[in-house]
């Protein structure tokens, strides 16, 4: 596991280095019944947020439900729903894989959340 993290801080960092974002956005920690599974994420969570930090980013949080309702429209989207808006959304030619999809929902999520911000 340790060499995991190191490898998801390590591949972060590099990423962040070469776009140079201004900020981020994560999704928050959702328990489910696997416990393990959900320790595991956290650490991943953490490493992420660590990174995310070190470069003085400025990090937004949002739930599983406020991601699934601003890119769906549906608080409790399955993953295929999910993956059929965020491919229609972004007029891609297929629909993205699961995990993809659901990193290019919290930016969708977090645009729209800018652009209400933006305008009050």
């Amino acid at each position: 596991m340790p060499t995991r993290l190191h490898f998801i801080h390590r591949e972060l960092c590099d990423i962040i280095a070469h776009h140079r974002p201004n900020e981020a956005a994560i999704e928050e920690v959702f328990m489910k019944i696997n416990i393990q599974s959900a320790l595991k994420l956290g650490q991943a969570r953490g490493v992420a947020l660590v990174a995310l930090a070190h470069h003085g980013l400025s990090i937004a949080e949002y739930s599983a439900r406020e991601i699934k309702k601003t890119a769906v429209g549906f608080g409790a989207a399955s993953k295929e729903q999910i993956q059929f808006m965020v491919r229609a959304q972004l007029k891609l030619t297929v629909n993205p894989q699961a995990d993809a999809a659901d990193a290019l929902a919290i930016a969708i999520c977090h645009a729209q959340q800018r652009i209400m911000l933006s305008s009050r």
